[in-house]
């Protein structure tokens, strides 16, 4: 990024208002018949409680202090937890009829609100769509409520594995990852979601009086993934696979965090076979209270898994940097010695270890200009002192090493949460926001435009979560109706 496109950044991140919510903002019907509406649902598993409805209207936005306060009253009118495609069909051909929002919910484990209905109306839980449908040599099709954890140990059982999944695995749905995530665990070596050949078809049914069933394949699908569920209902989603490797799960230790990211750089290289490699402050340590002297407070560490056949080179390269192994295991090994598994310390599993015992802290999300240069990082480290801990994902993207970070940040209040993300951005780097609701502000900057013009074909009345991207108007609702 040149000088120039940093300060036009700086002095485009200024804080939003906070997010609208009034319904009559998106064309919505003011006042529907619930009791109508939940009688034409009937013979579906309808949730009306109110400790229900709030509940399953939330995932990790709580991350966020600033998005934890803004949604604090978005709550569903009904929830309905759907087991089948025509269960998912019933619901969206309602909500078309009542002119009612409708937001979907996988796993409920997004950080930027994905699932927390904006205005209202009916959540859509997803969470009984949980088949595995096929498994063939080098691809698996679900029901997009699959747990991605569940999908691995299926496709286990044929000498396969899925090439990436988010840290929250265990939770997380199929649908949910492709619809908000970008990348994660597996990215090290296959890239991220939008990498070509990662995802491979997807089901998407539309929300209309009479909804229909689109079929996408291969870069269509990104006309739906990471549109935080605005743009059509995934039912079914078929992904590439990998054979699977008795990845080693390895903590490297350094005295200096300079170290620890030249490690990473100097293990970014097709010569190693490496699934995960984060780098993660030293200050992070005594929140991973299982791993004592194997991540000790005056070492900072490196996480990673590493094949069996790259684990000598992955050793010696540790070594030429300064630095030692202090584990080095499979997964069931771990287990047994009662120690976490790599992927769970790091991606959002770092923010997440800190908040269980002190909700004082946030995060941002950033990425580094490439190719990665560690002097920003070293710099900040330098700037922000104890405001600021550090923690760089190192992955593929677009067939390129490329750098990411999940900065845990202590929390002071909006104003200087937002001079942390204007001095970040001055020294080159892109912020991807995890404290605002909408897709273009937390990261993509601009709109998409392909986004949109799907979400015409598949929800013309813009009915699914209004508010949530800023690239749909309510004018395009209208005509939409007119035009029906």
């Amino acid at each position: 990024m040149t000088a120039a496109a940093s300060a036009s950044t700086v002095a485009a991140t200024a804080i939003p208002p906070p997010p609208s919510h009034r319904p009559a903002d998106h064309g919505l019907n003011p006042a529907p018949d619930w009791t109508r509406i939940e009688s034409e649902l009937r013979g579906l598993n309808v949730m009306h409680e109110a400790r229900q409805r709030r509940v399953l209207s939330r995932d990790f936005h709580w991350y966020s202090p600033i998005l934890a306060d803004e949604l604090r009253d978005c709550v569903a009118d009904l929830v309905v937890r759907v087991g089948t495609e025509d269960d998912v069909v019933r619901v969206a051909a309602a909500a078309a009829r009542h002119r009612v929002a409708l937001t979907v919910r996988g796993g409920g484990t997004g950080n930027y609100g994905q699932c927390v209905p904006l205005a209202g109306g009916i959540v859509l839980d997803a969470s009984g769509m949980q088949r595995v449908l096929d498994i063939a040599p080098g691809r698996v099709c679900c029901e997009g409520g699959a747990k991605m954890f569940d999908i691995e140990m299926a496709v286990r059982e044929t000498g396969q594995a899925l090439r990436m999944w988010p840290s929250t695995w265990r939770a997380a749905t199929i649908a949910g990852f492709i619809s908000g995530g970008f990348g994660g665990v597996g990215s090290t070596l296959n890239g991220v979601l939008r990498d070509p050949g990662n995802l491979l078809r997807a089901r998407v049914v539309t929300v209309e009086r009479e909804p229909r069933v689109i079929e996408l394949a291969g870069d269509e699908i990104q006309q739906v993934h990471h549109a935080f569920g605005t743009n059509g209902i995934l039912t079914e989603v078929e992904v590439a696979l990998s054979p699977a490797v008795e990845w080693q799960h390895v903590i490297a230790l350094f005295a200096d965090y300079r170290q620890v990211l030249e490690a990473c750089m100097a293990a970014s290289t097709p010569a190693l076979e490496i699934f995960l490699l984060s780098a993660v402050d030293r200050r992070f340590a005594p929140y991973y209270t299982t791993l004592k002297e194997r991540f000790p407070g005056d070492h900072h560490a490196v996480f990673a898994m590493v094949a069996p056949g790259s684990m000598p080179e992955f050793t010696r390269l540790v070594q030429a940097h300064g630095g030692r192994l202090s584990m080095a295991m499979d997964e069931a090994a771990a287990e047994v010695a009662g120690l976490p598994p790599a992927y769970e310390c790091a991606y959002n599993h770092t923010t997440l270890q800190v908040l269980k015992a002190d909700r004082g802290w946030t995060n941002l999300q950033v990425a580094y200009p490439q190719p990665f240069d560690p002097a920003p990082v070293l710099a900040q480290m330098q700037r922000f002192g104890d405001d600021v801990w550090q923690h760089q994902e190192f992955a593929k993207m677009h067939g390129s090493f490329a750098t990411f970070a999940i900065v845990l940040t202590r929390w002071k209040g909006l104003e200087h949460q937002y001079e942390l993300i204007r001095s970040i951005e001055a020294d080159g780097c892109t912020i991807f926001n995890p404290h605002v609701v909408t897709i273009e502000d937390g990261g993509m900057k601009t709109i998409d435009t392909a986004q949109i013009e799907f979400k015409k074909r598949a929800d013309p009345l813009g009915l699914m979560n209004p508010g949530k991207t800023r690239g749909w108007s309510p004018a395009m609702a209208r005509a939409a109706s007119f035009a029906a």
